[in-house]
């Protein structure tokens, strides 16, 4: 298994996988019949960027179907040997990959973060757009503080995005993670730009963390509405006080 391990971990081979997942991600692109909501969404959110673009994770395949043509890009990959052909696979889709990794805290500063964080506000200093999971690894649907640390420091919003197909594989993984299939519909939704002041305090950050996960569950609610689907990573709906009720 090590030597297995070893060979899948070369750079020939990670150059293949990155190759071959950018050129299906390419073939689902062009297959599937994509509608934008709201509609006029480059028009508004053009002329705010570079922009932070928030996703989740399990929902990251496809999220650079948003991006367009003309807009530079830049996404945090983690500096794991399966980040390594992600960040491949980034570079042959028109993404600069930025390698670090989000802590399992509130703070994406105390695990290789320091040197990702400077990577991003770098990024977005110069024009690139930023694009990162807002939840952290192992922990599901529930945004970090890292996202909105960046967008304070930066000065730059936080967009949400959600980039979903009617034809998919849903994976059982702890991120819910779906990748599209060629040959349906899909939807690309995007949310409205979360603002974060420099001077905000603890109490204000958290209160912006809490709607930027907000906001990502309602653009990936209504992206998966929009191609007749149910968001399989979606969080269970509480339960009534008292329990139901006939």
């Amino acid at each position: 298994m090590g030597l297995v391990k070893r060979i899948a971990r070369s750079r020939p081979v990670q150059e293949t996988l990155g190759f071959l997942v950018a050129s299906y991600l390419k073939l689902v692109q062009r297959t599937n019949r994509f509608v934008m909501e709201p509609a006029d969404a480059y028009d508004r959110i053009g002329p705010r960027m570079p922009v932070i673009a928030a996703m989740w994770h399990g929902q990251h395949f496809m999220i650079h179907f948003a991006k367009r043509p003309q807009d530079r890009a830049a996404s945090l990959v983690s500096r794991s040997g399966d980040g390594e052909f992600n960040a491949i696979a980034l570079g042959h889709l028109g993404i600069r990959a930025i390698r670090g990794s989000g802590a399992r805290g509130r703070d994406i500063r105390k695990k290789g973060g320091v040197q990702a964080m400077r990577g991003m506000l770098k990024a977005l200093a110069s024009g690139e757009m930023v694009v990162m999971t807002a939840d952290i690894p192992k922990i599901s649907r529930v945004c970090g503080q890292g996202i909105v640390t960046l967008a304070q420091m930066s000065g730059r919003p936080i967009v949400p995005v959600a980039v979903v197909t009617s034809r998919r594989i849903d994976f059982n993984s702890w991120d819910k993670a779906s990748i599209g299939l060629p040959f349906g519909r899909g939807a690309m939704v995007l949310g409205e730009p979360v603002h974060v002041p420099r001077d905000a305090d603890a109490d204000a950050l958290e209160a912006f963390r809490q709607q930027v996960e907000r906001e990502l569950d309602a653009v990936h609610e209504r992206a998966y509405a929009l191609v007749g689907s149910k968001d399989p990573g979606a969080k269970a709906a509480p339960a009534l006080a008292g329990g139901s009720r006939a």
